[in-house]
């Protein structure tokens, strides 16, 4: 029996190792995200006692740090713009191509395509998401379901960024000791337009990038670039 149950089982550490192999892209971003995040959050609170020492004021513990203002806004704008870049580029990638990108579909497939190409109602497969299978709203939804998480998330981390960002910013004008500004006045001031325009513009700066070097430049094995042979006019082909 002890046998027959080490065949059919396979051992803890083979099953971890497979977990990690099957999600190691989710693991790796993941990991790096939570280290930059840790690694931000000790250089800003650096960068904040710096500027409370200058202020004559006094200085703050770093656990204190990461539930202020400050910090939230920083971390905020960042957000709101990576989910404004995946919501645009998820939006526009239905209609709009680039010849000879693997980031585009092919020339011929602009827009939403045809139920048998994207596998629902009477196309749907085996392994289909039931939403896929079903009509009416709920397909409705489920097709465009990626695109809502993105837009969603990306307002609401705007809506954060906004409201700690009128904090943060209001700390600022009472330390010079002038007036704060409500949310409403903050919403047209240009601190907050110069924090949402300066992570928008580098955030579309490097999709145009990766859409148009990605149709010269190759990286063997990946899925980002076309095969390393590939014609550059070669479209919507994957390596």
């Amino acid at each position: 029996m002890t046998e027959h149950s080490s065949r059919t089982t396979p051992p803890t550490h083979r099953g971890l190792l497979g977990f990690v192999r099957d999600n190691g892209l989710g693991l790796f971003f993941t990991i790096a995200f939570l280290l930059a995040l840790i690694g931000q959050a000790i250089a800003g609170h650096a960068d904040f006692n710096n500027q409370m020492a200058t202020d004559q004021l006094q200085q703050i513990s770093l656990g204190k740090y990461v539930t202020t203002s400050d910090f939230a806004v920083d971390v905020a704008e960042n957000w709101q713009s990576e989910y404004l870049q995946f919501f645009l580029y998820v939006g526009v990638t239905v209609w709009l191509l680039q010849r000879g990108s693997p980031e585009s579909k092919e020339l011929h497939k602009g827009g939403t395509e045809s139920d048998e190409d994207q596998l629902v109602g009477e196309y749907a497969k085996e392994g289909s998401p039931k939403w896929a299978r079903a009509g009416g709203w709920r397909r409705a939804v489920y097709s465009h379901s990626l695109l809502l998480a993105m837009g969603t998330i990306f307002l609401l981390s705007w809506l954060v960024q906004s409201i700690t960002g009128v904090a943060a910013y209001n700390e600022q004008r009472l330390r010079e000791l002038q007036a704060p500004l409500s949310w409403a006045d903050y919403l047209g001031a240009a601190d907050f337009w110069n924090r949402t325009l300066q992570n928008w513009q580098s955030e579309l700066l490097a999709v145009a990038s990766m859409a148009v070097l990605s149709i010269y430049l190759r990286q063997r094995g990946s899925p980002e670039s076309k095969p390393v042979g590939a014609a550059h006019g070669a479209t919507g082909v994957e390596g």
